[in-house]
């Protein structure tokens, strides 16, 4: 087994603060959050930002500029990953589902990656889908998805595509072939959303198998498919995430106290089943990514 790289997604965006108090809020919480879940093992970092005073999600540099700047004063090696999926939200309106409804975050593409072009991460996601939640549409329409990718190859960042269905690995396949992305990819399989990729291995497999060759790749499973997951990507040779983005529990009913409580169970998980893993430093060569400086 190579060593297998640990992302532990910080905060997201859909995880709510009447869900657990134990989601980080403000850029220090956030900061904070992510330098320990590196010194427990993460090697990689995603970061979204809230809005300090309600928690809500925010697209606003200041925010994303505090979170960075916290953590590049005491760990300059984990490697960062900066959300651009916030903005892509629409909820259509009961009466007329033309117009939205309160709660839809959708706007141009250019403005989801402007804190990219300002902050230059070491890699960014790039989400690929459009599709149906419980009650929205998340919207990466083609068109939009080619303007945010030439925004985040003119930064120099590396984009980490985000699979929640076949299609999405098809549009990514279709968008290498015309030169908007590189090949052969960084990818993230997204396990467990409601009407997207199923939690079983056999779906694993499949999207695994289909990828371009040489491609890398990991995969993470909402909710109680989350621990389970990191134990099949690991077996398959991918990568492996958690973090309270994508799970507030440790079990049933227990609550997750801290991202660093999660990368300590998925670092056990690897370990029990032979693998190693790689630091921030490892995760850097193997990806190709620019030395920390």
């Amino acid at each position: 087994m190579s060593k297998t790289i640990l992302t532990c997604a910080i905060t997201g965006s859909l995880t709510r603060p009447d869900m657990t108090p134990y989601l980080p809020i403000t850029p220090a919480q956030i900061a904070e959050s992510a330098l320990r879940a590196a010194d427990a093992g993460a090697a990689v970092v995603h970061l979204h930002v809230r809005n300090p005073e309600t928690g809500t999600p925010s697209m606003e540099l200041a925010h994303y500029a505090e979170v960075l700047h916290l953590i590049k004063a005491r760990n300059r090696e984990v490697v960062i990953n900066l959300t651009t999926g916030v903005g892509a939200r629409f909820i259509p309106s009961a009466d007329d589902p033309k117009v939205f409804a309160p709660g839809t975050s959708l706007c141009h593409p250019l403005r989801r990656v402007e804190h990219i072009t300002a902050l230059k991460p070491d890699i960014c996601s790039l989400d690929l889908n459009t599709m149906n939640t419980v009650n929205e549409i998340a919207v990466n329409t083609p068109a939009s998805v080619r303007v945010m990718a030439k925004v985040i190859r003119d930064a120099g960042v590396m984009p980490e595509l985000e699979i929640f269905d076949t299609g999405d690995l098809n549009l990514a396949k279709d968008l290498m072939k015309e030169g908007t992305l590189e090949g052969p990819g960084l990818f993230t399989f997204v396990l467990g959303v409601k009407y997207a990729l199923n939690t079983d291995p056999q779906t694993l497999m499949y999207m695994r198998n289909q990828l371009p060759h040489g491609a890398k790749w990991a995969a993470f499973g909402i909710s109680r498919a989350a621990f389970p997951t990191v134990a099949q990507s690991l077996l398959l040779g991918g990568g492996v995430r958690v973090g309270l983005e994508d799970n507030i529990y440790m079990s049933k009913g227990v609550l997750c106290e801290s991202n660093a409580q999660q990368v300590e169970r998925a670092k056990r998980i690897v370990e029990d089943l032979g693998g190693e893993l790689a630091s921030s430093n490892d995760a850097r060569e193997i990806l190709k990514l620019k030395p920390t400086n």
